[in-house]
């Protein structure tokens, strides 16, 4: 291993550390300024997040979604691209399948889900896709317009929820028909957590594969670097980044899919959660590293997870949680900042302090 993929593993490790660090003690002197102990707060976040194999299997549901909408920030983000597109394309992509098997409803369940995971993948293929065509042949930035996309499609969402979807003999809260028996998202044997858990992880690997081990990952890479070296050594940038994009609102889409199918059985507002949101976090703190989104979306999975129990316990509102990410996701990109800078940096001699994390082994 040289000094400069030393000096960039280092980093990969050290800053996210820090910025978790730095997070933890500024909310730290938030609850305090409340007159709460931070550290029973923290207790009780470790305890409701992954102190028992029930907190545990919370933590791992609220994951599952976590890690494909990460995906869906992380896949731009090697082409310099920062979509925001992931919730309007995970609910979208939720409704979207729940329609569907109503359609096929009285089909076998592998051809039901299978019809299903097709309109989710295809409906959050369309919401982020508008957005990188609208990049490509219109340079509109992709930043603005999957952020206005993401209102529009929650717009639609509610619309079609509370209006010509609805079934009206659920007098709780405005929701479509439920899947049909055969549609729904089983859990992996002996657990309370969902098969969407696997599909996630399954993600993660593969995407890691596609990035760091084939023509079109170092495509992406290269033209993220530098777009003009990219057309030199003749890349499409435009059919590229429409494949990208199209790919990443698919992902997100899955998710709202599979969230549907194995929480809730319909889709209803709890598809507008801000896990689209929440992967913008979760894929800044791995680096956009398919690899490393997996045990930030376990912890931010239970940060989540722990919200109720923090809530009964001391008194503070359920929306502590947010206020933490929030802390969290300033500090991260705080830290970015100083990226190349430093100890680390001079240690390197200058080197180039970007290396492929799969390359060494």
């Amino acid at each position: 291993m040289t000094r400069a993929t030393a000096a960039a593993a280092a980093e990969l490790v050290l800053i996210p550390v820090c910025a978790l660090a730095a997070a933890a003690v500024l909310f730290g002197a938030m609850v305090a300024v409340l007159g709460v102990d931070p550290l029973q707060v923290y207790a009780l976040m470790w305890l409701g997040g992954f102190g028992t194999w029930f907190s545990w299997q919370t933590t791992l549901v609220r994951a599952a979604p976590l890690l494909l909408t990460a995906l869906c920030f992380a896949l731009p983000a090697q082409m310099g691209f920062a979509i925001i597109g992931g919730e309007g394309a995970f609910a979208l992509g939720g409704l979207a399948a729940v329609l569907a098997s109503h359609w096929v409803g009285s089909a076998a369940g592998p051809v039901v889900l299978a019809v299903m995971a097709a309109a989710g993948i295809a409906a959050g293929a369309v919401v982020v896709g508008i957005s990188g065509a609208l990049r490509v042949w219109r340079g509109v930035n992709e930043t603005i317009s999957s952020l206005l996309l993401t209102y529009l499609a929650i717009a639609v969402f509610n619309e079609l929820v509370e209006g010509p979807f609805r079934d009206l003999s659920d007098l709780n809260r405005p929701s479509t028909f439920p899947i049909p028996p055969q549609g729904l998202i089983g859990s992996i044997p002996g657990t309370t957590v969902h098969w969407g858990l696997a599909v996630g992880l399954a993600a993660c690997v593969v995407a890691a594969g596609i990035i760091y081990r084939t023509g079109v990952g170092f495509a992406m890479r290269v033209l993220g670097g530098n777009s003009r070296a990219a057309r030199m050594v003749g890349i499409s940038a435009a059919r590229l980044t429409m494949g990208v994009f199209c790919a990443a609102g698919a992902i997100a889409g899955l998710g709202g899919m599979i969230d549907a199918a194995a929480i809730d059985g319909k889709a209803n507002a709890s598809l507008i959660a801000g896990y689209g949101y929440t992967g913008i976090l979760i894929s800044f703190i791995a680096r956009h590293n398919p690899l490393l989104i997996i045990p930030v979306a376990v912890l931010l999975g239970g940060i989540g997870a722990s919200g109720g129990l923090i809530q009964r316990r001391l008194g503070l509102p359920y929306a502590s949680v947010l206020v933490l990410q929030g802390t969290i996701f300033l500090c991260v990109l705080t830290a970015e900042t100083l990226r190349g800078r430093g100890p680390l940096a001079r240690w390197s001699h200058g080197a180039v302090l970007i290396a492929d994390p799969l390359a060494e082994s």
